[in-house]
């Protein structure tokens, strides 16, 4: 997929039984979907509860679970909810169907570039890419005469101004979460940088100039978040933002719409969006590409794989897009970017690279999860650190039969 192209261009369950008013059909078969949380998730599944006997789970959690529930006799769910690193896992354990017939029956509305084919098949469909791009409190930037950063020590010299001003609680929001998100702060920051993660064989190339500079700046970073960064997630931020205690984060574009819901943002109008910040001046952002999209449990029967494509279908439709349009930068006919799709857009436009998944980056991503935190405490160098975790990595990897 060009996902430069398209870019350019809590826990909830939703239940229904018989409303269909919004569905093109009735759908008679139980189904299950497991998904992430977030606003676009939260659109898609109740467009698909339109259809009746859909119980559709939203997690966070959801790529912890996914593999074991998907692996089950018969598949604790029929649909899910997944993004270009969660698929891997499901793809390895070949517990999600290939989808061409399915497509042929019911995915006529479907652009090719929403079709996610692994060796000249069909498993998974797209329906919206997603990026961390740089949100920020215009009004105090303006205020404070600070330009839009567009590198990282431009972002610390914002952060310092707004801190010296007082204007929040604290100047910076970050996804630092231990685990996940953790690591993902370092593929960003590590590929900002113009780092590879692997040389020849799978060997882990984390433990360089590049890596400890990569750590360097997410510790120096730290100065300005809140002291409890290492349970800090996407929600944690997002609510940060809503409640005018942060003024830049490096936060998910799926997050964005939220920061102008009235019902539950104390900072409608003020948050905008730019490109992820690069480390050089016009370098590449320090930022993934990722899609978002759908997939059919294999081990489940084929009429419920039919109706669970199908109800997803109606999930994905240009009516669900049409009524959620600030929700995702959509892939899905009848989209329209906005403001809030701005930042993802320029993220990509400026050269932001597609997440790397692999079998062996979800052992690296683990591996950063688990060991970057200890470098941001101060119970590690940076060295030893990456240390480490390339040492973590070869002990799964080898476990794997990725590295000989």
């Amino acid at each position: 997929m060009n996902l430069k192209k398209f870019a350019i261009a809590a826990v909830a369950s939703l239940f229904a039984t018989g409303a269909w008013a919004g569905c093109s059909f009735e759908n008679s078969v139980p189904l299950k979907s497991l998904t992430a949380g977030f606003a676009a998730w939260k659109a898609v599944t109740s467009a698909m509860a339109e259809c009746g006997n859909v119980e559709s789970e939203l997690d966070q959690e959801f790529r912890t679970k996914q593999p074991a529930a998907f692996a089950a006799q018969p598949a604790l769910y029929h649909i899910g909810g997944v993004s270009n690193g969660t698929h891997v896992p499901l793809l390895n354990e070949g517990t999600t169907r290939p989808l061409d017939d399915l497509v042929a029956k019911y995915g006529g509305h479907l652009s090719p570039n929403q079709l996610i084919r692994v060796d000249g098949r069909t498993m998974a469909v797209a329906m919206m890419v997603n990026a961390q791009h740089l949100m920020y409190r215009e009004d105090i930037l303006n205020d404070l005469g600070i330009a839009v950063p567009a590198t990282y020590e431009e972002v610390l010299a914002a952060a310092e101004a707004i801190k010296q001003a007082g204007a929040v609680d604290y100047p910076l929001g970050g996804t630092y979460k231990t685990g996940w998100n953790l690591a993902e702060e370092f593929v960003n920051m590590y590929l900002g940088h113009g780092g590879e993660f692997f040389a020849a064989g799978n060997q882990p190339a984390i433990d360089n100039e590049k890596g400890v500079a990569s750590l360097e700046m997410m510790k120096r970073l730290t100065a300005y978040m809140d002291p409890e960064y290492l349970v800090s997630d996407s929600t944690y931020v997002q609510q940060q933002f809503q409640q005018g205690k942060v003024a830049l984060a490096n936060l998910w574009a799926t997050r964005a719409g939220a920061m102008d819901d009235a019902a539950e943002s104390q900072v409608v109008g003020k948050v905008k969006m730019a490109s992820a910040p690069s480390i050089e001046a016009g370098g590449r952002p320090a930022s993934t590409l990722w899609w978002d999209g759908i997939v059919i449990a294999k081990n489940i029967t084929d009429e419920e794989a039919d109706a669970a494509f199908r109800v997803a279908m109606e999930g994905i439709d240009r009516e669900m897009v049409e009524a959620n349009n600030a929700a995702a930068v959509w892939l899905i006919d009848g989209f329209q970017p906005g403001a809030m799709a701005a930042g993802a857009a320029a993220t990509a436009a400026n050269g932001a690279v597609p997440y790397p998944a692999s079998s062996q980056m979800g052992i690296m991503h683990s591996a950063l999860g688990n060991g970057i935190a200890d470098f941001l405490t101060g119970a590690k160098d940076a060295a030893t650190a990456l240390a480490d975790i390339e040492a973590e990595y070869l002990t799964a990897a080898k476990e794997k039969g990725l590295v000989q």
